[in-house]
């Protein structure tokens, strides 16, 4: 069976198109659409339980941020294979049932992320590296563009697109994961850390499935439609701060203690810096 678990806040039309394309396209397996509405004030709730009444809906009282909204979803999730998949996206073709037959047919993958394209088209870079220093300075620098190597391994710049490869960390647009190896992290029923609200939920779990040997691989066999970013975009000064936040804490969490102590102290004041220019102000960032 497959679990399809769509977070949503405020984004009602986009929705029903992602919603709609499900009903065009569904998977030929059993499977199941989870809505877990964060209060939107556009209808949204009432729109999926009028219009799409063979999905489930969670409405919650309380916008609980994308981690806590997935996992809202994973507790009432019954499938073996479950899927995080953004309201803003929509499916073209049959990528559901060519999606769910890869990781079938790969029992030593645990994760896999499929081809984006956006309304122009176009393939969108949607795979990155784990962040680490070194990455993440060829980043902000732009030297990891021009000289590759692991100046790039965060951006991955030279990412090719057309190729079935390994991902480290595909975007959460689109996430097909195996039960099993959420379970091999942690509880299937609530994986997401709830510390990362918003961003960097994906890149955690992602790194915690590749240090439990669970590969995560890219596939362009598979594609869907992704509009972008449609939910942030409405609150772009918190959301700048929180992404900024969020990755000086994955760092704290997962960088080694000599580290912690001797380097991130640093390298937060920069991310914090960086945001701060950025967002052209100080913001709180997500507040619950």
């Amino acid at each position: 069976m497959l679990s399809i678990l769509i977070v949503n806040w405020n984004t009602k039309d986009l929705l029903r198109a992602c919603l709609h394309s499900i009903e065009l396209f569904p998977p030929s397996t059993p499977f199941e659409v989870i809505v877990v509405d964060n209060a939107s004030t556009d209808g949204s709730a009432e729109m999926v339980s009028t219009s799409f009444e063979w999905a489930i809906l969670v409405a919650s009282k309380a916008n609980t941020g994308y981690a806590r909204g997935n996992n809202l979803g994973f507790e009432r999730a019954q499938g073996e294979y479950i899927l995080t998949l953004n309201p803003d996206t929509e499916f073209l073709d049959n990528s559901l049932d060519i999606a769910l037959k890869f990781l079938q047919d790969h029992p030593s993958v645990g994760c896999i992320g499929i081809k984006q394209m956006g309304v122009d088209d176009m393939i969108q870079q949607s795979v990155r590296g784990f962040p680490t220093l070194l990455g993440i300075f060829g980043d902000v620098t732009g030297l990891g563009n021009s000289l590759g190597g692991h100046l790039d391994s965060y951006r991955l710049s030279r990412f090719n697109y057309h190729l079935e490869q390994p991902a480290p960390q595909p975007m959460g647009t689109f996430l097909l994961f195996r039960r099993t190896a959420l379970e091999a992290v942690g509880s299937a029923k609530a994986p997401f850390d709830e510390s990362f609200p918003i961003f960097f939920n994906e890149v955690d779990l992602l790194y915690r499935l590749h240090k439990a040997k669970w590969n995560c691989v890219y596939t362009p066999t598979a594609q869907i439609r992704h509009h972008g970013g449609e939910s942030t975009k409405q609150v772009r000064k918190s959301m700048i701060w929180e992404s900024h936040k969020s990755l000086s804490r994955y760092l704290w969490k997962h960088y080694r203690a000599t580290a912690r102590v001797l380097v991130l102290p640093f390298v937060s004041v920069l991310i914090f810096l960086t945001a701060f220019v950025r967002a052209k102000g100080y913001d709180a960032g997500y507040r619950a």
